[in-house]
């Protein structure tokens, strides 16, 4: 079995302890470093080597925006890592920033998520593999940021793209919609294809993709 190497990135001293405890007791996570701030981070990230970095989105020194910082220049620097944001804010800006550059590999979390031991496990194993995770209420507070396209786009949909499209607002990857669906991921791809190219975002990246097609179905739905 192959471990996923992580670091965690978290000021609060009981909750980085509750998540060591937490990623080190599955047998295919290996937890490699634990620090409290950005420069920690830093340096654990290119002493160690993780696949994978879990981290705070506020940490010192300045306590605003440190996790979206740490996962720009992992993006920069070793663009095969993974990175895991846990924030107490479900603010699309800061959701945005963090996909600017691509969806592979970035999963954001709200950090009442935590509770949920599952989600965060999950999204480790995700990023790890090259996917990515976006929390539901992060995908609804974009939806009342008012990203929406007028509803012909939408209309323009064939029934199994719409229902496509319903499976990747819950937040699926193209595997988990072919298993539920019983289709190849192949053709899954194909028809996501499809559906942004309705959707007029063809020129975005793919991460941008999914983050602005779900919450065009999403406001659909809301608006109906």
């Amino acid at each position: 079995m192959r471990q996923i190497r992580v670091v965690l990135a978290e000021d609060h001293a009981l909750l980085r302890e509750g998540l060591s405890k937490l990623i080190d007791g599955q047998p295919d996570l290996h937890l490699v470093g634990t620090t409290g701030d950005l420069p920690g981070l830093l340096e654990l990230i290119e002493r160690k080597a993780p696949h994978v970095v879990v981290t705070d989105i506020r940490m010192p020194p300045t306590s605003t925006d440190e996790g979206i910082q740490a996962s720009a220049l992992v993006r920069t620097h070793h663009p095969e890592m993974g990175v895991v944001v846990l924030s107490q804010y479900a603010n699309p800006s800061y959701a945005l920033a963090l996909l600017a550059d691509g969806s592979a590999g970035r999963a954001y979390l709200l950090k009442e998520r935590v509770t949920g031991v599952d989600d965060l496990l999950r999204a480790i194993r995700e990023v790890a593999a090259g996917r990515s995770v976006i929390d539901p209420a992060v995908v609804e507070a974009l939806v009342s940021g008012n990203i929406r396209r007028p509803m012909s786009d939408l209309e323009r949909l064939t029934p199994r793209e719409s229902e496509i499209l319903a499976e990747m607002a819950q937040g699926k990857s193209n595997g988990a919609i072919a298993a539920w669906l019983g289709l190849s991921e192949r053709g899954i791809e194909k028809h996501t294809n499809s559906i942004f190219s309705k959707l007029g975002l063809t020129e975005e990246k793919d991460l941008n993709r999914r983050v602005k097609a779900v919450p065009m179905y999403l406001s659909d739905r809301a608006g109906g």
